[in-house]
C-alpha cells in the first residue's frame, strides 16, 4: 500500500510527469545502469521501484540502501559482506547488500556522499561483476541491475575533484532528471485529492476497529 501511495504521488498529467513515465517505460526494458538526479522529495527510489517493476528482473529482489548514511568503516561490510572472525564483531558469515540483490535490482541512495576511498572500491565491484567478502580470498560473482541517485551535480563535482570520472561514467549510462513539484503545478490539484482520500481511508479502517 505504502509503495502504491507512493507512486501515485509522483505521478501526474502534466507534461514533465508524462515525459518522465515514458522515459522510465523505455529505460527499464533496458538493464544498463541508471542514475537517477534530482532535489530530496521527488520521488527517486519511487522510481527506481518502477523500473524494477517494469523490468525483466520484477520477479527478482529489490535492495535500497542510502549509502549516504553508511560510515567508511561500516560501507564494505555492509555493501559487500564479510566472513565469521573478519573483525572484532564479525561473529558469523554476512552477506551483503550487493550479494542480497544478486538477480534483482540495487538501488544506492545519496550516491554522491560516499567518500572518495570508497569510491575505487564501489567502481571495482561494478566493474568486475564480483566482489570479496571483507576477511575472504574468494571472488563472488554478482548479476545485478544498478541505479542510483543523487540530490547534488555529480558532473561538477567531478570537474571539482571530489567525485571519481571513471565511477560517474560507470553510473551515468541512463539518466534521469525528476521534476520538483514547483515546476508542474497542474499535478497539485490531483495530489491534494490523493491526500484527502487516502486520510479519509485510513481515519475510516481506525473506526471501524472500535
Amino acid at each position: 500500500e505504502d509503495l502504491d501511495r507512493g507512486f501515485r504521488m509522483v505521478q501526474g498529467t502534466s507534461e514533465p510527469m508524462i515525459n518522465l513515465m515514458n522515459t522510465v517505460a523505455r529505460v527499464a526494458a533496458t538493464d544498463a545502469s541508471m542514475l537517477l538526479l534530482g532535489e530530496n522529495g521527488t520521488g527517486k527510489e519511487v522510481i527506481a521501484r518502477e523500473i524494477h517493476r517494469r523490468s525483466r528482473r520484477s520477479e527478482q529482489i529489490f535492495v535500497g540502501v542510502d549509502v549516504g548514511s553508511l560510515s567508511e568503516g561500516l560501507f564494505e561490510s555492509e555493501m559487500f559482506g564479510h566472513v565469521k572472525g573478519a573483525f572484532t564483531d564479525a561473529r558469523e558469515d554476512r552477506v551483503g547488500r550487493f550479494e542480497a540483490a544478486d538477480e534483482g535490482t540495487l538501488f544506492l541512495d545519496e550516491i554522491a556522499n560516499i567518500p572518495t576511498s570508497i569510491q575505487a572500491k564501489l567502481l571495482q565491484v561494478i566493474q568486475n561483476r564480483e566482489l570479496i567478502r571483507v576477511g575472504d580470498q574468494q571472488s563472488i560473482p554478482i548479476d545485478i541491475r544498478l541505479i542510483t541517485a543523487t540530490n547534488r551535480p555529480l558532473s561538477q563535482m567531478v570537474a571539482e575533484g571530489s567525485f571519481r570520472e571513471d565511477l560517474f561514467y560507470r553510473l551515468n549510462v541512463m539518466a534521469i532528471t525528476l521534476p520538483p513539484l514547483r515546476d508542474r503545478e497542474e499535478d497539485i490539484p490531483p495530489l491534494v485529492q490523493h491526500f484527502i482520500d487516502f486520510k479519509q481511508k485510513r481515519m475510516s479502517k481506525q473506526s471501524d476497529c472500535f
